[in-house]
């Protein structure tokens, strides 16, 4: 029996491969605020199913996140061996995302006010 299509929006960020990396690594810097690459590692491995997750796929996808704009670069902290680590948070679009992920597009539709309608469509038509 094939899986029920989800009613949320799939964005780009959210979808293939690195999907379950990308939420892991958004959620976490949303609770703790910013941290290194490797306290984002130390804390996707603490996830059930991210358990055997590694450094360097966590290296390579904080990198990309950051070169699309979803994470940015806010300082640098020194490590106990004495090197430096960049400090990252997320962005406002990776906020937007974020939250733009968990709505349910119908139920907004069926439930909204009518003015709240508007102000989305008004938001969304300036970009099109």
């Amino acid at each position: 029996m094939p899986k029920p299509k989800p009613s949320t929006i799939k964005l780009q960020v959210f979808k293939g491969r690195e999907a379950r990396l990308n939420k892991a690594t958004f959620r976490i810097l949303a609770l703790h605020g910013p941290l290194t690459i490797y306290e984002i590692c130390k804390e996707i491995r603490a996830q059930k199913g991210l358990k055997y997750s590694r450094y360097t796929n966590v290296n390579r996808r904080v990198r990309a996140l950051e070169q699309s704009k979803y994470l940015r670069k806010i300082g640098v902290r020194k490590t106990l061996a004495g090197f430096e680590a960049s400090l990252y948070e997320l962005t406002v679009r990776a906020y937007a995302a974020f939250v733009l992920n968990q709505i349910n597009m119908n139920r907004f539709i069926e439930e909204a006010e009518e003015n709240e309608i508007l102000e989305l469509l008004a938001a969304f038509a300036s970009f099109t």
